[in-house]
């Protein structure tokens, strides 16, 4: 790339970064690039050490395996491998930081700091493509994005090498057909931009470039798993990072200090700030009410929160650019209009807008910049294209904000919270979860009162708040999934009642808690209570509350808040799986020691715990699964784990399983693996014979086998197999001191 155009770039990205993008108006994102971290679910940061948790698929037929690596190095094989990185896809909620990433990236490409094999990165971010209608051939679309292009022949171009990145792919409009659109090989082809596309991503046309692309998760399967070469994921800040944001943000430390505080006491708040945007919707609401001397009531509640962020945004704008100060109806139709478009759009998952989608809604587009802080204009002007203007709103909480808003000043129905609730417990992926919290957060005394002050003297729909909260808590009493219960418990904070908290606090107190007494729904409260819980939990032994009719399951979220979980001989089978892979996955999960000994988990159940074990943040030490129906499959799902690099397991229990030599095999084979740290290995009872032996053996002599311990108690080794066994004992390369 010529230095002109890479000068630009560097230009305009670090005017980002610097905060001067908008006439000296500094982006949120733009606040958090110092600490980005983006690893699944780990650490890093937004500078040349941060990394990024990568699932690769080596050959894009090989098995899965998860690793690290630093962002800067996404395109680079990883040790060993040789298989070049064509396609890495990117997945993260909204505001977790993808596009921060992308521009950083580039930054760091533009000025030399890496990457400089890369000559040319072309930017295509999915809202602008959305705009192109007409056809063109590859060369075409990059002369209209690049117009200094135009001086190399079409062939002169290709010959470097070149990186696209199209980010925000849930943005896309376009059918992405991959199974029934045409190939096409030519990059002088006009063709339609979606066929253009999918030939691009497949490798069909131009496979010598590179593709970067960035999704919110429920749209990263419009691309097919075997045009992906790496999947990273972007998991946001740990508790640590969340406190380091504010205390890097602001100079003013008894300020800094007040602020957390404030944010920890209300768990609620400070879960969420694990999304850097909602970190600087706090930090820019609190430093401002901190700051006053008659502050009023300090927000407690996310709807509250957000509440007096607009406030605060639409009095930015007052101040600004309405200094006669028109009529509060003005703006307010200019709010509810928004909110219209908000939550028109929620249910389809719409997060860009255009024009006509603000002409439709009848919102005009002067009015939208002027009088609204919350629906940013964003318009591109790279390289000449980006001549179209594309709106959306800051975050996509923002968004379901002002569709809550908008529903609750609008819909007068008696039955209307409780409507919601049943709409957000059909959503599959919970995208109405948010948007349940903030409406029924707007039907308190308190969000009224922050709302005349937003508002004015606007008649609100009176609501049964008594009826909504006992309709919730039956639902709560209902077999939800835990993530939709545990929202359930973030909707009666929203709504002021936390008695089913307070009964089980009591309970907790008391010394005297009964799991006989304990209706289902106490016992969500009390997983609620746990999880919400400043401090870890020692040891969580779940046969304490064991019940018959298994409602003891609902306390399983708890675990990622353990450092010991013992959840042995608790009627525990696969689909319970799924929740503790979940714990394990976990970036703040203490859990270091896990007891499944004695449920009926099989290899299915494995298989799902294994996957957790490959996670960069799974910490667990000590895993038993003495008599849970292992077999051969679940066997060939640990070796996969035992071969994670870095695996922390260091105890690993299998007796009492019915392993076989064929499964002692497998497992072998991931023993001898240089990334297996395992010390202590148990396969009592587990059917091993003399083949099973010589697989043991030959791990064994493996260089390095950190194995020190190994239970082979009531099996039927034979002579032979002792013979083989005993022969290691006396091999130097063979750590093993104790053979039972």
């Amino acid at each position: 790339m010529s230095s002109t155009m890479k000068s630009n770039l560097k230009q305009k990205f670090e005017c980002v970064f610097e905060g001067k993008a908008k006439g000296g108006q500094p982006t949120l994102l733009s606040e958090i690039y110092t600490e980005l971290y983006i690893t699944k679910g780990g650490t890093g940061g937004l500078n040349d050490e941060h990394e990024v948790r990568q699932i690769e698929t080596a050959s894009r037929k090989r098995r899965t395996e998860d690793t690290t690596v630093k962002c800067n190095d996404i395109f680079k094989p990883l040790c060993g491998r040789e298989t070049p990185i064509r396609t890495v896809l990117t997945k993260g909620v909204a505001g977790i930081g993808k596009t921060v990433s992308v521009q950083k990236f580039i930054l760091d490409w533009a000025e030399g700091k890496a990457n400089q094999e890369i000559h040319f990165i072309f930017a295509l971010p999915f809202r602008n493509l959305n705009l192109i209608k007409d056809e063109y051939s590859l060369i075409e679309l990059l002369h209209r994005f690049v117009p200094e292009l135009k001086s190399l022949e079409s062939t002169e171009l290709f010959k470097y090498k070149v990186l696209f990145i199209f980010d925000g792919l849930d943005e896309c409009q376009l059918p992405l057909d991959f199974q029934n659109n045409e190939s096409w090989s030519d990059v002088t082809k006009k063709m339609s931009l979606d066929v253009l596309l999918t030939n691009l991503i497949k490798g069909d046309l131009l496979p010598s470039a590179l593709l970067w692309i960035t999704s919110r998760p429920a749209a990263a399967n419009q691309i097919p798993p075997d045009c992906v070469y790496r999947v990273t994921e972007i998991r946001g800040f740990s508790d640590a990072q969340k406190e380091e944001y504010f205390r890097r943000r602001f100079s003013d430390q008894s300020l800094t200090s007040r602020i957390i505080t404030h944010v920890k006491v209300s768990r609620s708040l400070f879960i969420m700030c694990h999304i850097p945007v909602f970190c600087c919707i706090s930090a820019t609401v609190l430093e401002s009410l901190f700051s006053e001397s008659d502050s009023g009531e300090i927000p407690r509640t996310l709807t509250e929160m957000y509440t007096h962020f607009l406030i605060f945004q639409t009095g930015l704008k007052n101040g600004k650019y309405m200094k006669n100060y028109e009529t509060k109806l003005k703006e307010w139709n200019s709010l509810f209009k928004l909110g219209k478009l908000a939550f028109d759009n929620l249910e389809k998952g719409n997060l860009i807008f255009y024009e006509q989608d603000l002409m439709e809604n009848d919102i005009d587009v002067t009015e939208a910049s002027v009088y609204s802080g919350v629906c940013t204009e964003v318009i591109k002007e790279e390289y000449g294209l980006y001549r179209d203007k594309v709106y959306c709103f800051v975050h996509l909480s923002i968004q379901e904000y002002l569709a809550a808003l908008y529903v609750f000043l609008s819909k007068s129905s008696a039955d209307l919270l409780m409507t919601a609730v049943d709409q957000a417990l059909e959503s599959k992926n919970g995208h109405l979860d948010l948007y349940l919290r903030f409406l029924l957060g707007l039907s308190t005394d308190s969000s009224k009162t922050l709302l005349q002050r937003l508002l004015g003297e606007t008649r609100t729909s009176s609501h049964n708040i008594g009826e909504t909260v006992q309709y919730i808590k039956d639902k709560i009493e209902d077999n939800l999934s835990p993530e939709r219960t545990i929202n359930l418990f973030h909707c009666l904070i929203e709504l002021g009642d936390n008695s089913l908290v307070e009964e089980v606090q009591r309970y907790l107190n008391s010394g005297n808690l009964s799991a006989e007494d304990l209706s289902p729904a106490q016992y969500s409260a009390l997983a609620f209570v746990m999880l919400m819980s400043d401090e870890e939990l020692d040891v969580f032994d779940l046969k304490k509350y064991s019940r018959w009719d298994k409602e003891h399951c609902r306390l399983l979220p708890v675990v990622k808040n353990s450092r010991t979980a013992l959840l042995n001989s608790c009627d525990l089978n696969v689909e319970n799986c799924e929740v503790l892979a979940s714990a394990l996955r976990s970036n703040s999960s203490p859990l270091r020691k896990l007891d499944l000994s004695d449920n009926d988990l099989q290899d299915s159940g494995v298989k799902l715990l294994s996957a957790a074990l490959r996670d960069s943040h799974c910490k667990l030490e000590i895993l038993r699964l003495a008599g849970c129906s292992v077999k051969e499959g679940g066997c060939s799902s640990l070796d996969s784990a035992l071969r994670s690099n870095p695996s922390p397991l260091r105890e690993l229990d299998l007796s009492n399983n019915d392993l076989q030599d064929s499964g002692v095999k497998l497992l072998s084979a991931g023993l001898g693996d240089s990334h297996c740290k395992l010390e202590i290995l148990r396969l009592s009872v587990c059917g091993v014979t003399e083949e099973g032996c010589s697989s043991l053996a030959s791990a064994l002599r493996s260089n390095p086998s950190h194995l020190r311990e190994m239970d082979l108690s009531y099996n039927h080794p034979g002579d032979s197999g002792v013979k083989l066994l005993s022969a290691v004992l006396v091999d130097p390369s063979c750590k093993l001191e104790k053979l039972k």
